[in-house]
């Protein structure tokens, strides 16, 4: 009876030593340290790209040139020269009447010279005290009611415009002075010319006595 109790026992030892082992394979094994991989942060490489190939040069249209026009101010190579004062004289012509105290007066400019020349555009023109000079108040406005044309003059030929001259007098606040005549600047050049013709001018600088049109053919 005893020994069957120890046997007992021992089996039921066995059987608890057992379950406790088999409990310890079964339960929750210990966490296992993990290592993270950072993605790589460099460029992707990139497989070589195929090379390119090179198109044929596009042929071109041979070029064609357009001839330049001449500046203005200039004459066409081989036409004649602007007419300068060393070249030209000068007289008015006051048969163009008046009215409203105003004279109209005819500017012609002729050839001397032994080539021909062109007057092209508007003459400065100013009253002076003097031959040599200085301008007495404001030089003449332009009057463009004639359109500026090439006014080709052979030897001896004239061009023309027409010179407005205002009274002084009809200007209550003008300083009366006189005028010894005009100097003439021809068209584009920088030398002038004298005509003597006495007459009252404004020594204000506001005031203007004369006009001027552009040259046209006689």
């Amino acid at each position: 009876m005893r020994s069957q109790k120890i046997s007992q026992g021992f089996a039921m030892t066995t059987a608890a030593a057992a379950a406790a082992l088999l409990l310890t394979a079964c339960g929750p094994s210990q966490p296992q340290s993990q290592t993270t991989t950072s993605p790589a942060t460099g460029q992707a490489s990139q497989s070589p790209s195929p090379t390119a190939s090179t198109p044929p040069p596009a042929s071109s249209a041979p070029a064609t040139s357009t001839p330049a026009s001449p500046a203005p101010g200039t004459t066409p190579a081989g036409a004649p020269a602007l007419c300068k004062a060393a070249g030209l004289t000068a007289a008015t012509d006051a048969s163009g009447g008046g009215a409203a105290g105003s004279v109209y007066m005819k500017l012609n400019l002729t050839n001397k010279g032994s080539e021909p020349c062109i007057l092209r555009g508007f003459p400065g023109v100013s009253l002076v005290a003097e031959a040599a000079g200085a301008p007495i108040g404001a030089p003449a406005t332009r009057d463009d009611s004639a359109g500026v044309v090439d006014v080709l003059l052979a030897p001896g030929q004239t061009g023309t415009a027409v010179l407005r001259y205002t009274q002084a007098g009809n200007y209550m606040d003008c300083s009366l002075v006189d005028a010894a005549g005009y100097r003439v600047y021809p068209p584009e050049d920088t030398e002038s010319l004298f005509i003597p013709q006495p007459t009252r001018a404004c020594s204000n600088a506001n005031i203007t006595l004369l006009s001027i049109g552009a040259f046209q053919p006689v």
